[in-house]
């Protein structure tokens, strides 16, 4: 039986092209001019520069890695003309030395051959990150065409995983709409630009609609729909669909906020095989002061053979920063599925230091088990400071240590190796 493909316009393309959610928006706005030789003489540069250096010691690897890296983007913005605006973008990623670090799909090929080492994904890469064309129709409906940057909500299902060097951009064409208090995005994608430099880009046929109502403060109501079709990755084609509560209220002295997801997952387009997989998430998060504290779940189900993915997502933010769940596809995934528990403090201290201002430290304890077999599978710890250097400058010292459990019961696939990783990170921005 040929895997399921519904026709577009089940999708929700009306809905997509007429109102949206939290979706991507488009290029900053920016004063309007009389002519098109004025937008671009108006317009502002774009400049960031981000230099890392990243250890990774994993368990059944004898060799460490590390990599220190330089990210360089340079662009241009214009102004408005007619609401016309377009935005062009460069991309490097260049290393000081390129011998110690394997860049590799995780279970997958290396692209480098340095197998011998733990992965770091950053490969040296110049590449076009983004060019685009976007129309503001009017003050509810804009249109943009070329390769651009989408975030969807949180990025747990689209987003342009920010955290690697290389950023994950989408050659598309994409609507986003709102009226009072209703919004929603379309996105046909025909092209993802990934993390790997050109080599691993995925062709696609992929179509984005995600819808949203506030309701109140207190209360909003989403709806998405991902159907993800990629001609050189079958196995990660898949249709999602769900649904997302989300809101915020004050409890005396208390700020609340709270979010809770539901999706299903099945196959779609080119994907042979048949499944059927669940996704649950809620959490919720209390602010005092200076001080937050986090409560979050997590499902993602699997049948023993594969388990729910989620193949455009920036997964860094989700379910470990030691990145140990890495599999093929750009996902976090395992066949029994993945259930965690994590709890987490952030602190943000009036603290003014020379060439060091506003500190923001967060610590966060995950603990996982198999979503089908409930067997324990790992624990990890995660730990970030970053501060101001100057309002231009940031510097970040992050840590994540992923211990597996030894021995898990008969029937349970093991967690991956255990593994620590440390960053140290200066990002500049214009």
């Amino acid at each position: 039986m040929a895997p399921y493909r519904r026709p577009l316009a089940s999708l929700g393309l009306a809905a997509g092209l007429t109102g949206l959610s939290g979706a991507a928006v488009a290029a900053d706005a920016t004063p309007a001019v009389d002519s098109p030789m004025a937008a671009i003489v108006q317009g502002k540069l774009i400049l960031e520069i981000r230099a890392r250096y990243e250890d990774v010691d994993q368990a059944n690897l004898a060799n460490d890695a590390q990599a220190f890296s330089v990210r360089t983007r340079l662009g241009w913005q214009t102004a408005s003309w007619q609401g016309l605006q377009a935005l062009v973008e460069m991309e490097n990623v260049f290393h000081l030395d390129d011998s110690h670090y394997n860049v590799a799909v995780p279970g997958g090929t290396s692209l480098n051959g340095r197998t011998q080492y733990p992965i770091i994904n950053d490969p040296s890469v110049t590449e076009l990150n983004r060019a685009q064309l976007t129309w503001t129709a009017s003050p509810h409906l804009s249109l943009t065409a070329g390769r651009q940057r989408i975030l969807i909500d949180d990025q747990r299902f689209v987003g342009n995983v920010g955290w690697r060097q290389d950023e994950q951009t989408f050659d598309a064409v994409r609507a986003d709409a709102h009226l009072g208090g209703f919004q929603a995005t379309y996105a046909y994608v025909f092209h993802v630009n990934r993390i790997f430099g050109q080599s691993l880009d995925w062709r696609s046929d992929s179509h984005l609609v995600n819808a949203s109502y506030t309701v109140s403060p207190r209360l909003k109501l989403e709806g998405f729909v991902y159907a993800l079709d990629f001609g050189n990755a079958a196995t990660s084609s898949t249709l999602t669909r769900g649904l997302r509560l989300s809101g915020k209220a004050p409890a005396g002295p208390l700020k609340l906020t709270y979010d809770a997801t539901w999706a299903r997952q099945g196959a779609y387009g080119d994907n042979p095989a048949r499944f059927g997989l669940d996704y649950w998430q809620a959490s919720a998060t209390a602010t005092w002061k200076i001080a937050s504290v986090r409560a979050d779940y997590e499902q993602l189900d699997g049948n023993g053979t594969r388990g729910f993915i989620t193949p455009l997502a920036t997964t860094h933010g989700f379910q470990g920063w030691a990145d140990a769940w890495a599999a093929v596809g750009g996902n976090k995934t395992a066949v029994d599925g993945l259930k965690d528990v994590n709890v987490s403090l952030a602190l943000r201290p009036p603290v003014k230091l020379p060439l060091l201002r506003d500190p923001e430290l967060l610590v966060r304890r995950y603990d996982f088990w198999a979503a089908r077999t409930g067997a324990k599978l790992a624990g990890e710890w995660d730990a970030q400071i970053q501060a101001a250097v100057t309002p231009r400058l940031t510097c970040a010292v992050k840590y994540a240590a992923f211990d597996r459990e030894s021995v898990v019961p008969a029937g349970t696939a093991l967690a991956p190796p255990s593994r620590t990783k440390v960053w140290l990170t200066f990002d500049f921005k214009l």
